[in-house]
């Protein structure tokens, strides 16, 4: 489902927890500048990668299925082909995220097929940093 502007800043105001899968913390890498800035912004933000333990400092999940506490948005930093497997992982968690987020250039039809039905927005082909900073939105 599409959604507005108004309406998207409107949800976005009303995140604080962030789980980033495909975290890394290697410098020049996109997800590892979005996860600092957002991490600055003051969003709490969680790492998941399937091998390391500690990215930025804080504690890493292998998968979204780990994170003991909910989170209101998944944003993934993995190529289109995985985006299935991860929105499969989501519908798993406790507490279904407001938001699955697929990075600027990704695209899947299949994973916005799988959560279609469930109340999770996803969201195709932006940057979650980018859009928190346009919209002027923190914690």
């Amino acid at each position: 489902m599409l959604i507005n502007e108004k309406e998207l800043a409107a949800q976005l105001r009303e995140v604080k927890t962030i789980a980033v899968i495909g975290a890394v913390d290697k410098p020049g890498r996109p997800v590892d500048g979005v996860g600092r800035e957002m991490i600055e912004m003051g969003f709490t933000v969680i790492p998941v990668h399937p091998v390391r333990d500690n990215i930025w400092g804080l504690e890493t999940y292998r998968s979204v299925t780990d994170i003991p506490v909910p989170v209101d948005v998944v944003d993934l930093f993995r190529n289109a082909q995985f985006c299935p497997g991860h929105a499969r992982e989501v519908l798993e968690m406790k507490t279904l995220p407001r938001f699955f987020w697929m990075q600027a250039g990704v695209f899947s039809p299949e994973a916005r097929q799988l959560l279609a039905g469930y109340p999770i927005q996803v969201i195709e082909d932006r940057c979650l940093k980018v859009e928190l900073s346009r919209l002027g939105v923190r914690p």
